[in-house]
């Protein structure tokens, strides 16, 4: 009997580690060895700076282990840029908030949007922007639209991986497939020429840029920011 109890709860502890949760803002074992990078670590933000600038506002500070824009902190960048990656992280946004990542960010226009794809950050149930459904979480901003499975509620976090390579740009949140496309495609040209980035020259033509963070002037968290170079 003590032998079966003893074997049981050497199971247990096995099946225990096997499920465990990295920590936030680190690596696996896994992640070390295949090539992936942490662009935040839970205690600076090295990695970023503002937009158009060398520094970081200050307003962009750190909570309980997250990155947290608070008014006025601006839109940041990657001080690095990059081509083909694969890109995940989690995101909380408040009640009514409205933010966004940027994949393909150059400093030649006016704003960080002027050229970079956006993947929408908002809250789904209460922000007036949604009540267009490409402008919904996890969408490619006016281009894809998400399935609504994809959504959690404000204040919830979200878990995002955004793949680009060779100009095919993938989107999962939460785990759900949000957009499959490839950008300056006929499909994608379309899809551009419908929205409201139509007149905007330059825009998502680049073949490389940084990843950018959007100050929309609301409270966003981010953290377990992670890429991996393909």
């Amino acid at each position: 009997m003590l032998k079966s109890i003893l074997m049981l709860s050497i199971a247990l502890a096995f099946s225990s580690c096997a499920v465990a949760k990295t920590p936030d803002n680190q690596l696996s074992k896994e992640e070390q060895s295949t090539g992936w990078q942490l662009l935040f670590n839970g205690k600076d933000m090295s990695h970023w700076r503002n937009f158009k600038s060398e520094t970081l506002s200050p307003k962009w500070t750190i909570d309980n282990g997250a990155m947290l824009l608070t008014k006025g902190g601006g839109d940041i960048l990657t001080k690095k840029v990059y081509r083909n990656f694969d890109l995940k992280l989690d995101w909380k946004i408040s009640k009514v908030g409205n933010s966004g990542i940027f994949v393909l960010a150059d400093e030649q226009g006016k704003y960080i949007y002027s050229h970079a794809p956006e993947i929408q950050i908002i809250d789904n149930e209460r922000h007036s922007d949604t009540k267009i459904d490409s402008h919904l979480s996890g969408s490619i901003y006016d281009l894809v639209t998400p399935p609504t499975s994809a959504h959690k509620s404000a204040t919830e976090w979200n878990t995002v991986r955004i793949r680009m390579l060779n100009d095919h740009l993938q989107v999962w949140q939460n785990d759900v497939s949000t957009a499959s496309i490839v950008v300056g495609s006929s499909t994608w040209n379309t899809l551009v020429k419908n929205s409201k980035f139509a007149t905007w020259s330059n825009f998502a033509t680049a073949k490389k840029g940084r990843i950018g963070l959007q100050d929309h002037g609301d409270k966003v968290w981010f953290k377990n920011i992670k890429i991996k170079e393909l």
